[in-house]
């Protein structure tokens, strides 16, 4: 294998990676921020959640920084491509997590209108939620490209069966991650009604999963002879199945784990069945971006990879820290008012 192959893999790797890492790490805070009125009914309740959130949310969305970093310095073209193509996408999600941000400071000084951060944080958490599955699910089943490899489609062309599929079974994955999360860290009302809803959504996360994998299977060429996508889906599966047996044992934290090891699993059968496709053209496969004719030279993946290999552990040791320093249930209601 010549270097530039080696290198163009491991970024692919690399980037997924850090894919990973978002999704669970941010996944949390917007999955309580979407169900936040499902979840708590008081303002002391609301206030508890804000506060199991507040030290990780802004810390989490470095992820996502650094996830889209990695893809503009490695595959410059394929970032060029989604970026401009999900254009309205991608401005709705980034209006979201601004007046999310907005939102969850402001609750607790603007009293008088309390009630429109919290929907506006609410709807802040959800479409981003929504959309990154979307999005994924579009440059999975392919999208119609130009001959400068630019998106030919319009915002609706973005909802098709297989990516609002994906889209809704992002959401739920999000939601549960979420309610798990609340379990653990919090006790009460608010710990029992997180318990109740994860129940619940279980049942749409396995009727959406074994719908997004049929959808794979006839719209992704390959998927169903997939080994890896295979293993996946039963990495998947087992998360699925521990999180039932741990959230009837009462064992909130390690439910938690099991479904941030569903996100593992789910990246998987992504990275299995899409490998080593960026983008893939719907309307004619030469034209089609892959990790060999959308990346950047030797030499920028080298010193990329050489301040990857630097960078990820501070950001990794980073996280480890901030919630080593908060692990534990939440007592204190102080945090935001």
């Amino acid at each position: 294998m010549e270097t530039i192959e080696l290198l163009q893999i491991i970024w692919f790797v690399l980037i997924g990676v850090l894919l990973i890492g978002y999704s669970i790490l941010d996944g949390f805070d917007l999955g309580v921020g979407a169900l936040l009125p499902f979840l708590a009914k008081k303002d002391e309740e609301k206030r508890a959640l804000f506060n199991a959130i507040g030290p990780f949310w802004d810390g989490n969305e470095v992820w996502l920084i650094t996830g889209g970093a990695a893809l503009f310095s490695a595959f410059p073209q394929a970032y060029a491509t989604v970026f401009s193509g999900f254009y309205l996408a991608f401005l709705i999600v980034l209006f979201s997590l601004i007046f999310r941000a907005v939102s969850l400071e402001f609750w607790g000084l603007d009293e008088e209108r309390r009630g429109l951060w919290e929907w506006s944080f609410t709807i802040g958490s959800f479409f981003p939620s929504l959309l990154y599955g979307v999005a994924l699910g579009n440059v999975i089943s392919g999208i119609p490209l130009d001959q400068g490899m630019e998106y030919k489609g319009g915002f609706l062309t973005l909802f098709r069966p297989f990516p609002l599929g994906l889209g809704l079974l992002g959401l739920a994955a999000i939601l549960m991650q979420g309610t798990t999360f609340s379990a653990m860290k919090l006790n009460g009302e608010i710990q029992e009604r997180a318990r109740r809803i994860t129940g619940k959504l279980q049942k749409i996360y396995i009727v959406l999963l074994i719908l997004s994998f049929v959808l794979a299977c006839i719209y992704v060429s390959g998927t169903i002879s997939n080994t890896l996508a295979w293993l996946f889906l039963l990495v998947t599966l087992v998360s699925w199945f521990g999180i039932r047996f741990f959230l009837n044992e009462g064992k909130d934290t390690i439910a938690f784990y099991m479904s941030s090891l569903a996100f593992l699993g789910l990246w998987g059968i992504v990275g299995s069945i899409h490998f080593p496709y960026l983008v893939r053209a719907s309307n004619d496969p030469s034209l089609s971006l892959t990790i060999y004719n959308a990346s950047s030279s030797v030499m920028t993946l080298k010193v990329m990879l050489v301040i990857a290999l630097i960078g990820l552990p501070i950001v990794i040791g980073y996280s480890i820290y901030v919630y080593r320093v908060f692990k534990g249930k939440i007592e204190s209601q102080n945090f935001y008012g």
